[in-house]
């Protein structure tokens, strides 16, 4: 057990998918994760909140191994890849085809990507050739994700959605997501080479996709049509920086304990001068200082908190999958944090619940702004010593970053 808790230390902080393997190298369970080590090393923390199954797992497991993958989103799809190929025991335990979704592409003149349930296929409207004589891929254990990893995939290859052969007052046509085969905007050619490849990257093949499209667009580069080697280049660059952000926080919040991670953040300055940012992090109501993160910021050369504030925001997704993803972010602000914060999460298709925290006049109470948009579980809240504790930690943290900065400047 201390080879194997070694050897997960180094494993990489990426998105990608591990494997629980017994003593004969049988899988015993697959999963996926946005950072591999932070992930893995739960499963030997004694804190799990499954229990005995993890337990009996862990107990059972001789040996872990991980693939990276480029991005969460084909994490997600190998996970289900490798759940196909070995029928995990601890993955399928106790549940049949029916327990899982599968994604569809129908068996039509200009095809369909649909989302179905293993209950679904016994359905009548579900016997039709279409469906049943579709390419089907799965299992997936998560609807909820594989909508939003449809959602990522359609704007990079867009299809017909609807049942009705029409594009009469498609809103996805109208927005780009359809290309439009029944308007007559896109022919069947180029429409199935599309939904190919989808199917390659349901399958895991990106790679080839990013091949045959480079092809492409060097073909029409060659051929001086421009536009349409600038459409293939903007696929290209699409699937090789794929924002899959919003698979990042598909889960229920967890209670105050053990597994839920709070991040706080403030601002310090001086009249705009040696401006820094902190963040501290909370995990399981205890803090982890190595876990904190301190910026200096680029971006504000005024004394703009909340524009600052907005920059580390932003600067902080882009580290959601090697730092981890929080349960709850706390801003150290009041209202025009808040609502900056509410723009900033819509515009990035961001679902982590955010408050913002203040004195209130007194100064003797902690008002806590909030909204519906990106509500945050009530029991997340209810630690109010823990909320002051944290704001005032970054509010500290923040303050010595600055004044390391003067110092080191005056001398």
């Amino acid at each position: 057990m201390s080879k194997l808790k070694s050897k997960i230390n180094q494993f990489p902080t990426s998105p990608g998918v591990y494997l629980f393997l017994d003593n004969r190298g049988r899988v015993l369970y697959v999963g996926k994760a946005t950072s591999l080590r932070e992930r893995v090393r739960q499963y030997f923390s004694g804190n799990d909140s499954r229990g005995k199954r993890i337990e009996n797992l862990v107990s059972e497991s001789a040996d872990v191994v991980v693939e990276q993958t480029e991005s969460v989103l084909e994490a997600l799809l190998l996970e289900a890849e490798l759940i196909k190929k070995h029928q995990p025991k601890y993955n399928i335990e106790g549940k049949d085809d029916k327990s899982f979704s599968y994604f569809v592409i129908t068996k039509e003149q200009f095809p369909r990507v649909v989302i179905l349930r293993g209950t679904d296929f016994d359905k009548k409207k579900y016997q039709d050739r279409i469906f049943k004589q579709g390419r089907v891929f799965g299992p997936y254990t998560s609807t909820e994700q594989m909508r939003i990893a449809l959602k990522i995939i359609r704007k990079i290859f867009p299809f017909h959605n609807r049942s009705e052969k029409s594009e009469k007052g498609c809103l996805s046509y109208q927005i780009g997501l359809c290309p439009g085969p029944y308007a007559g905007a896109i022919t069947e050619t180029d429409y199935k080479k599309n939904m190919r490849n989808i199917s390659l990257f349901l399958s895991g093949r990106k790679k080839k996709i990013i091949k045959e499209l480079t092809r492409e667009m060097k073909n029409f580069a060659k051929d001086e049509e421009f536009e349409k080697a600038g459409e293939f280049k903007r696929k290209i660059f699409a699937l090789e920086h794929i924002n899959d952000i919003a698979l990042l926080k598909v889960q229920k919040h967890p209670k105050v304990g053990h597994s839920a991670r709070i991040e706080a953040y403030d601002i310090s300055h001086i009249a705009g001068n040696y401006m820094v940012a902190s963040m501290v992090v909370a995990v399981g109501g205890k803090l982890d200082k190595s876990k904190y993160r301190k910026f200096k910021i680029k971006s504000v050369g005024d004394i703009d908190d909340v524009g600052a504030m907005r920059e580390v925001l932003v600067r902080r997704a882009n580290h959601f999958k090697d730092w981890g993803v929080p349960d709850l972010i706390i801003l150290d602000g009041g209202k025009g944090h808040l609502n900056m914060a509410i723009d900033l999460w819509q515009k990035l298709d961001i679902k982590i619940p955010i408050v913002a925290v203040a004195k209130g006049p007194t100064r003797k109470k902690l008002d806590i702004y909030r909204t519906k948009l990106f509500l945050a579980d009530e029991k997340l809240l209810e630690d109010k010593i823990l909320i002051e504790n944290l704001r005032e930690e970054a509010h500290r943290f923040a303050i010595n970053f600055h004044k390391q900065l003067r110092d080191k400047d005056f001398v």
